[in-house]
């Protein structure tokens, strides 16, 4: 099966003369997108579908292998020229296996990053839908022109907090089959899921004043710290369990004894941090024998257990105290909301690929290639070993 990602650019627009090549963040506004597609292992190839010479001059200089450039039809790159329509002649020049997926991603959402591109993949496998739409859950109150709520009872506010708000559909990225898409005509089709995106990629750019707006949010969330970053001195690795050194799930005998489950990699590491000096701590908000027993038999230095969000960066900092670690000389990897405020202290912090949005989302947080349990905390310790080096 062939997963081909589609991004439309034309060379007209008139709000913001050559935006789809114009310098967002140091590059061309449309090699952020291709960039996320082509990092993604489930993308077979990128192609941008303009009718514009410039652009394609530009594309073709992005030095990205997936890359190519397809020129399309004048008719179907005017202002009045849908999506679909471009999409449908691509689809019909260039004719795809029905259950071939095809993606329509949106240069002017440049937040789309290849973890956002794999995990809806992931989701769109695991649920069997037809088709997959990105969106944003905005938690504002809305009314109708006659003066009645929408979506919550002015009667009785909810807090933010408590509010789930509703999904709005951010243009992000679409996804879906080929032939589905040539019989339907349009972009979803069937049954559609979902995958929600952070709220900060609500915007998209029409504007002057949303490229302004959009440059400042895509430097915070989006362009974090290099990871080619020489980093700290490491002489305090913290790691977090369930989710982390286990897959986050629960597992339980006949017997009703509660079961998890480690990789003996994982293990390996600590004795590998051991040899090097680098002390060693486990902080988790569970308190269970199991974990005591798990981390005696690595030889964990510290075990701090019970501790609850802001527990655990006060268990961390009594930690560093007796050694005489500073929080900068500290890594820890956690995964949940419980971590975030840890993770936000540490000279290093990383998560597991399957982390929640909002850990993934820490600024110059290290985003691992594994999940929790598969060895994702190996993979953190050799990174720091070999920049300890």
């Amino acid at each position: 099966m062939a997963v081909v990602a589609f991004i439309p650019v034309r060379g007209g627009s008139k709000s913001i003369p050559g935006k789809n090549i114009r310098e967002f963040c140091g590059k061309p506004l449309v090699y952020w997108l291709a960039e996320a597609l082509s990092g993604s292992d489930y993308v077979d190839k990128v192609v941008v579908a303009t009718d514009s010479k410039e652009i394609e001059s530009v594309v073709a200089n992005l030095n990205l292998s997936k890359v190519e450039v397809y020129q399309r039809k004048p008719e179907n790159a005017t202002d009045t020229a849908s999506t679909e329509s471009v999409m449908l002649e691509y689809l019909q020049a260039y004719p795809l296996d029905e259950n071939d997926l095809f993606v329509l991603a949106q240069a002017t959402t440049p937040f789309t990053q290849t973890r956002h591109i794999d995990d809806a993949f992931r989701l769109l496998n695991q649920t069997g839908f037809d088709s997959l739409l990105t969106c944003v859950r905005q938690k504002r109150f809305f009314w109708n022109p006659d003066g009645t709520p929408v979506n919550y009872n002015y009667k009785s506010r909810p807090r933010r907090q408590d509010f789930d708000g509703q999904l709005m559909e951010n243009g992000a990225f679409y996804i879906n089959r080929a032939g589905n898409i040539l019989r339907d005509k349009n972009r979803l089709s069937g049954r559609i899921a979902i995958y929600e995106m952070p709220e900060y990629s609500a915007i998209e750019i029409d504007d002057p004043d949303d490229w302004q707006l959009a440059e400042n949010l895509f430097r915070k969330h989006v362009q974090k710290k290099s990871p080619e970053k020489k980093l700290p001195h490491i002489r305090l690795f913290i790691s977090d369990v369930d989710g982390v050194l286990t897959d986050a799930g629960m597992y339980y005998s006949e017997n009703g004894d509660e079961l998890k489950k480690f990789n003996t990699r994982d293990g390996m590491g600590f004795n590998l941090l051991s040899e090097q000096g680098i002390k060693t701590a486990i902080i988790t908000s569970e308190n269970t024998k199991l974990v005591e027993r798990r981390a005696a038999k690595l030889k964990i230095d510290f075990l701090r257990q019970g501790h609850r969000h802001g527990g655990k960066l006060q268990a961390a900092i009594e930690i560093c105290n007796e050694l005489g670690v500073s929080m900068d000389e500290t890594a820890y990897i956690g995964d949940d909301i419980n971590c975030f405020e840890l993770l936000s202290h540490v000279g290093v912090a990383a998560c597991p690929a399957d982390a929640t949005e909002k850990i993934k989302n820490i600024e110059g947080i290290r985003i691992l290639t594994k999940k929790g349990g598969e060895g994702v905390v190996r993979e953190f310790i050799e990174l720091i070993l070999n920049r300890n080096e």
